[in-house]
């Protein structure tokens, strides 16, 4: 079992930036990659940006290349995601998940799955994050 916390969210004028955090506890070694997500106002879940836990894989959704960046630092068990140029559209609730396994991650592999909501088994309660013109 791995625990999940999100924090960091919050409100934020156009163009600004936040840092979310994620505290990871319980088994985790026991995943292969973890994620955030986001569901804005009226919309479905999707996925913001991932990596692999061997640091190797990242991938992002074209909306936010460029201006957000995920990083974990494994000392302390905690997952990032660094948010500048926020835009209105960012605004929403923003996910952490963890899913997978230590086995090989292929490129391939990751590059089609990194954003399926049903390839991660754990998640967290989610943080808020609003951006206002």
């Amino acid at each position: 079992q791995v625990q999940l916390v999100e924090s960091g969210g919050g409100s934020v004028q156009v163009g600004g930036s936040l840092r979310l955090s994620c505290a990871a506890s319980g088994d985790t070694y026991s995943h292969g990659y973890m994620g955030w997500f986001r569901q804005g106002p009226g919309k479905a879940r999707e996925g913001v940006a991932g990596m692999t836990r061997d640091g190797s894989l990242a991938a992002y959704a074209d909306s936010v290349k460029d201006r957000f960046t995920i990083s974990e630092d494994k000392a302390k068990n905690t997952l990032y995601l660094q948010m500048n140029s926020l835009k209105p559209e960012d605004s929403g609730t923003y996910y952490c998940a963890a899913g997978g396994s230590t086995t090989y991650i292929s490129a391939s592999w990751y590059s089609a799955n990194w954003g399926r909501e049903d390839r991660f088994d754990y998640w967290g309660q989610g943080t808020q994050v609003t951006v206002s013109s």
